[in-house]
């Protein structure tokens, strides 16, 4: 290397005409960056409206839903009161099936009771 590194460049412009080049690429550079990321905002802006859009149409989806959910859990608590019922009510009449046949037990007892004496 001699005393002037600048010259021995394979370049042929000068040191400051290589600065400007290389600082006109890097603007270069940066506008196409910036370009990149103004579309890429766009499209987040975009994005952005479509999930509010869909959270607005899902909640109102979800409030509609909820609402059926409580009236099918209301439903279902009337019901299990009703089967309750039903419930009692085959119970007394299994109980009154009971009596019923203890009864027709003791008039048989005594049909044949009476027979045996009318046959004798």
């Amino acid at each position: 290397m001699g005393e002037n590194p600048t010259q021995e460049m394979p370049d042929s412009r000068s040191f400051e005409e290589r600065v400007f080049a290389r600082f006109d690429s890097i603007d270069s550079s940066l506008s196409s960056l910036e370009t990149k990321v103004d579309r890429l905002d766009g499209r987040l802006t975009t994005l952005e409206d479509k999930v509010d859009t869909r959270l607005r149409e899902t909640r109102l989806l979800w409030e509609a839903v909820l609402a059926r959910l409580e009236g099918v859990e209301n439903g279902l608590e009337e019901l299990k009161g009703e089967v309750k019922k039903l419930g009692h009510a085959v119970m007394a009449v299994h109980e009154d099936n009971l009596h019923i046949r203890a009864g027709q037990r003791e008039l048989n007892q005594r049909v044949e009771k009476l027979e045996s004496q009318s046959t004798r």
